[in-house]
């Protein structure tokens, strides 16, 4: 292929989700010349099928059960959730699936937008099918970024595609609530899907494996999840799994579902929530020397380990490093500095704390599930801990016995846990569980991130009355602990 028939831009960036689109923004800004190849919306996965739609479908079951349970406002809550208007203000928050301002916005920063499916076609060169059957060739000067993130990942069951399962992706977008929703999984997607729908009222069965769900969490706060789903009428089916499915008869004759317990359930709809896959199948890595479908492994600057000349990065789920969409926009500003540094041959510094390393996610890395109750946690849990021989004090609190937790809600229920570690006297995990913990987080992310030692955080004073007041009962706990 002559040259004339190849576009040339100094980098590329295959997948516009958030991350693909912090990476362009990043080395646009520097001066690069930029394009980025889209299949789909642009916007990605968390704007149209994850964090947007499903935050937005939990949001009012959470506060539909807040208000419920709330002196003098209980009495006020009649009916159940209108199924109507929440998937409405779905529909809003996902942009009605229209990724126009998104568009906008690539060419207002100057960033050059191709559709179609990329594939590596070789060192720096990109190939694009095009939705008219067309191909553009592209050429990177500097650096090609894989940002494909991942899809989720389906068991094999036989006869999957007549069933016509759901993923995270049909729970998201959903037109209507169906009356029996079976979920196949113990992970987020699954509590949190069961937790939404079950609030806009399906009939949920979660069927998993696992004897508890949430296996990355402390085992307290999952349980907490466990007792709340129960009791919102969840059929929780843990150790168990699917033996066989079957879609019987006409399309809504529903989904026959034989488990390992010997026991047989229909629903109307089934939800596969079993992990994540990386999109890599079809992007062409066998060009440059690299399995198709694998994750791709990097260093600190996002760069690709396995292939020569620090051309290739790959940026966000897709490096298996930490599969949270913040955690991916973290890594686009590393790896667009990196990128911009690079072309202009100027030297990488790799120290941990510098700009061109992406080590938050090793040490510090914050999520929030967003069920009834809240999960918060960032750094280690005390299976972590254990699992790597790391010594940790463990400081426990009821935040029920908070103040500001009183005001949110009589009877709340909740706790925090942080770890310390004892000869440097410094926070390396926490974890909250309880309504309104998300915005505990980021505070015990800065503790962890900075290695603010335990007796310079006494002095940060919590307001009151507060739930961020549990701060200074873990402090008095430790305290009185360490005087024992």
């Amino acid at each position: 292929m002559s040259d004339e028939n190849i576009q040339t831009y100094d980098v590329i960036v295959l997948g516009a989700g958030p991350v693909g689109e912090n990476v362009a923004d990043r080395t646009s800004a520097a001066g690069l010349r930029t394009v980025i190849v889209e299949s789909e919306l642009v916007g990605g996965e968390c704007s149209y099928w994850a964090c947007e739609p499903s935050k937005a479908l939990l949001r009012p079951a959470l506060l539909y059960g807040e208000a419920a349970r709330f002196p003098g406002v209980a009495a006020a809550v009649t009916g159940s959730l209108d199924s109507v208007a929440v998937l409405k203000h779905r529909d809003r928050m996902s942009a009605d699936w229209n990724d126009a301002d998104q568009v906008g916005w690539l060419e207002s920063a100057g960033i050059a937008l191709v559709r179609g499916h990329g594939r590596l076609d070789g060192v720096r060169q990109v190939t694009v099918a095009t939705p008219d059957g067309g191909t553009v060739r592209l050429r990177a000067r500097h650096a090609v970024a894989v940002c494909t993130g991942t899809r989720a990942a389906l068991p094999p069951l036989p006869g999957l595609d007549a069933l016509r399962p759901w993923t995270s992706r049909e729970a998201t977008s959903a037109r209507e609530v169906p009356r029996r929703l079976a979920v196949v999984g113990a992970g987020v997607v699954a509590v949190e899907m069961a937790t939404a729908w079950r609030a806009l009222g399906s009939e949920v069965v979660l069927i998993a494996r696992e004897q508890r769900l949430l296996a990355r969490v402390e085992p307290f706060a999952a349980e907490l999840v466990a007792d709340r789903l129960r009791a919102a009428g969840v059929d929780l089916r843990l150790g168990s799994g699917v033996v066989s499915a079957e879609r019987a008869g006409g399309p809504d004759d529903g989904v026959h579902l034989s488990l390992t317990d010997g026991t047989r359930i229909v629903a109307d709809e089934l939800l596969f929530a079993t992990g994540r896959a990386p999109r890599t199948d079809d992007i062409g890595l066998e060009t440059v020397g690299l399995a198709s479908g694998t994750w791709l492994t990097t260093d600190d600057s996002c760069t690709v380990t396995a292939v020569a000349g620090d051309w290739l990065y790959a940026v966000g789920d897709v490096n298996h490093r930490a599969l949270l969409t913040h955690q991916g926009k973290y890594q686009a500003r590393i790896a667009g500095r990196v990128i911009a540094d690079r072309a202009a041959g100027r030297e990488l510094d790799a120290a941990p704390w510098s700009p061109h390393a992406a080590t938050a996610d090793l040490r510090a890395v914050p999520q929030v599930v967003f069920t009834e109750p809240e999960i918060a946690a960032v750094g280690l849990t005390t299976e972590d801990a254990a699992r790597a021989g790391r010594a940790v004090d463990v400081v426990d609190y009821d935040i029920g016995r908070v103040a500001g937790a009183i005001q949110h809600d009589p009877e709340y229920r909740g706790r925090a846990r942080v770890l310390i570690d004892p000869e440097r006297g410094v926070l390396v995990g926490a974890t909250f569980a309880g309504a309104g913990v998300a915005e505990l987080l980021h505070s015990a992310t800065i503790a962890i991130t900075g290695e603010i030692p335990v007796e310079r955080l006494w002095h940060a004073v919590p307001s009151f009355p507060t739930i961020s007041e549990v701060w200074l009962r873990l402090l008095e706990t430790y305290r009185d602990q360490q005087s024992r």
